[in-house]
């Protein structure tokens, strides 16, 4: 691929504009929270669909087809963005999508004649969030020195989760536990509820915005036009695909990722049925554990960003997921409540890290000018087999009629990952741009 030092460098790091990213992890993560973890998922299991079970199954495929959709189109339209020097435009799109098919599940009402709108709506909100990301991801090299990555990173994903916390609070506080409604809400037609998609569009469009604003694009007249853009990203993305046999460390590194993403993103879709399942945890008591969970995760993620840089992006990684894993295998051994409470908030520390860290990592596996294309890959690594952890869960379960044996595949996946992790190498900091010169 052909390198474009140029525009790695186009935006110079500034305070202003490392916040006005970070800013951007603050809006993106109440879509997660709200709509894929705890309310809009829950909404369309017990109001939308015929009944839990079919509308568990509904969700799990419009999740799958999700999934494929982002695996084919992260990698091409990175490359894509690379070549045209549209990674802010790019971004905007699909924040612009993803906030507005999010809020268009307002119109889903509790009646299965809306399952497929709300399947339609939540799929392509999913689709553009996480391709939104890649574009985001990319920018993270161009925002601080080498040596001070880790902490932008760290902290950014902190902000995310302390973003996706106080979207979640206003939700349950504002929307869904007032009765009567103080905004005047029907909940017989749970308009307390299909509000906090109306809440998260419009999140992500009030907190997002300045990132769109501090980061430009290249120049209008610097930039090809999309046709050639397109030619070019994809003759990019092909010879980036052709080249990573000859880069073990990178290959090595997303096949890592692939396993313990898998088993992060299980973790986080059946931790709540977990808690349901065998500690009677009923809706009101999850949704305040999610908070909680929030604040140890954003403090674990911002925590752990002030010393990534010293510790290294590897063995941040390394660290949360070892950390995951014991407190994992002790979490599914406790019979009380409140020891559950305990090692899943202690758990929750450890998330962050071992994602930001990551993103790190990435960033600095990626040549400068190729950021986006390299982060397609990087979202491909985290897709591509996205259905194989709660598959093996579901079999496991199944089979053994328990859930804690069913959740202990979960650790599993994260093992397999720290062990193909511990065999990478860290490559060392690339030098930073040189400061720009005054002419006097």
């Amino acid at each position: 691929m052909t390198a474009q030092p140029d525009r790695a460098v186009a935006v110079l790091a500034t305070p202003r504009k490392a916040f006005a990213w970070a800013l951007y992890d603050w809006a993106n993560s109440a879509f997660p929270t709200v709509v894929s973890t705890f309310v809009i998922a829950a909404y369309f299991a017990r109001g939308v669909a015929p009944d839990p079970v079919t509308g568990q199954a509904q969700w799990g495929w419009m999740q799958t087809a999700a999934g494929f959709a982002i695996a084919l189109l992260s990698p091409v339209l990175g490359a894509v963005a690379d070549a045209g020097g549209r990674q802010r435009m790019m971004l905007l799109l699909c924040t612009l999508v993803a906030a507005g098919a999010t809020a268009l599940v307002w119109f889903a009402r509790p009646d299965p004649a809306w399952t497929l709108w709300a399947l339609v709506c939540v799929g392509v909100a999913t689709v553009a969030f996480e391709l939104g990301t890649v574009f985001y991801n990319a920018m993270l090299p161009r925002l601080a020195a080498p040596e001070r990555i880790g902490r932008l990173s760290g902290l950014a994903w902190g902000l995310g989760y302390a973003g996706g916390l106080a979207c979640l609070g206003v939700a349950l506080f504002v929307l869904v536990r007032p009765d009567p409604s103080p905004l005047g809400l029907d909940r017989g037609a749970a308009e307390h509820v299909r509000a906090t998609a109306l809440l998260v569009g419009a999140w992500m469009l009030a907190f997002g915005w300045p990132v769109l604003v501090a980061l430009p694009d290249l120049p209008r007249a610097l930039r090809p036009t999309w046709g050639e853009a397109a030619r070019a990203g994809l003759r990019d993305i092909a010879a980036l695909l052709r080249t990573l046999p000859g880069n073990p460390t990178l290959l090595r590194f997303l096949l890592a990722r692939l396993f313990y993403t898998d088993g992060l993103n299980t973790l986080f879709a059946f931790g709540a049925i977990f808690a349901a399942g065998v500690f009677g945890m009923g809706i009101e008591e999850i949704l305040a554990f999610g908070i909680a969970l929030n604040v140890t995760a954003g403090l674990g993620a911002a925590g752990f960003g002030l010393v990534e840089d010293r510790l290294g992006s590897r063995r941040t990684v390394l660290l949360a997921l070892g950390a995951l894993v014991a407190i994992g295998a002790a979490l599914l051994a406790v019979e009380g409540k409140t020891g559950f409470w305990a090692l899943a908030l202690a758990l929750g520390i450890f998330f962050g890290p071992a994602q930001a860290a990551s993103r790190t990592l990435m960033a600095r596996l990626a040549p400068p000018g190729e950021e986006a294309a390299y982060f397609g890959l990087f979202a491909l690594s985290g897709r591509i087999t996205a259905f194989l952890g709660p598959a093996v869960l579901a079999l496991v379960t199944a089979a053994t009629g328990s859930q804690r044996a069913g959740m202990a595949t979960v650790l599993v996946f994260l093992a397999a990952g720290a062990a193909i992790l511990a065999t990478l190498r860290e490559p060392p900091p690339r030098p930073g741009p040189a400061p720009p010169q005054v002419v006097t």
